[in-house]
């Protein structure tokens, strides 16, 4: 119980080189043990919570913030990442997360240069199946998965959600609050629930 506290304190509160220091190693022993490859460790800002069952792959520069301090925009959860069995996760270089929910039940890949708003949510899976027969019967393995890939540049504003067979383009943006059902091209806005078009970006 002291242990879980003095973890709690030093992941939360320290001064920024302590809290550096103390997450290098405690994360890279954590990232060994649940055969997590890295270039460098990510930046580690409060809690967070990570299984891997499959295959994880960080670049450079990534960023998982679950703070008020870190991130005052409002976080209702802390960062999390599940990956299922046979299941492969990759996140490139320069990446920045706050109060993330990522689920990888098939394949996801996130470009370099992603900026993702506070408490969005990237689920390649329904969770459960469509029908309640199989529903009654617990069979969860028979939901729906489909690989979501995310290209470099991309922005999605806060409390949007990625779901399953998703592509986004190169240098798309997603507006706050959305619920991404189909893929977006490069170089276009979309939002809304579902979103749907808005603009075509000039870059």
């Amino acid at each position: 119980m002291l242990l879980k506290k003095i973890h709690r304190y030093l992941i939360i509160y320290p001064p920024i080189k302590l809290r550096r220091a103390y997450n290098y190693v405690f994360y890279t022993l954590l990232f060994k043990l649940k055969n997590i490859e890295f270039s460098a460790m990510p930046d580690i800002i409060g809690p967070f919570k990570i299984i891997n069952n499959g295959v994880i792959k960080f670049g450079t520069g990534i960023r998982f913030y679950s703070t008020f301090k870190s991130n005052p925009i409002g976080m209702t959860k802390v960062c999390s990442i599940y990956v299922a069995e046979k299941a492969s996760l990759s996140i490139s270089n320069s990446a920045g997360f706050s109060g993330v929910s990522i689920y990888c039940a098939e394949e996801i890949i996130i470009g370099e240069n992603f900026y993702c708003g506070a408490n969005v949510s990237i689920w390649d899976t329904d969770f459960h199946p469509i029908s309640f027969e199989s529903r009654r019967q617990n069979e969860d393995h028979l939901a729906k998965t489909k690989k979501i890939v995310i290209g470099d540049d991309v922005f999605i504003g806060a409390n949007s959600i990625i779901l399953k067979g998703v592509t986004i383009g190169d240098r798309s943006v997603i507006g706050a609050g959305s619920i991404v059902t189909k893929s977006v091209p490069s170089n276009q806005i979309w939002a809304g629930n579902p979103a749907k078009f808005i603009k075509t970006l000039d870059n």
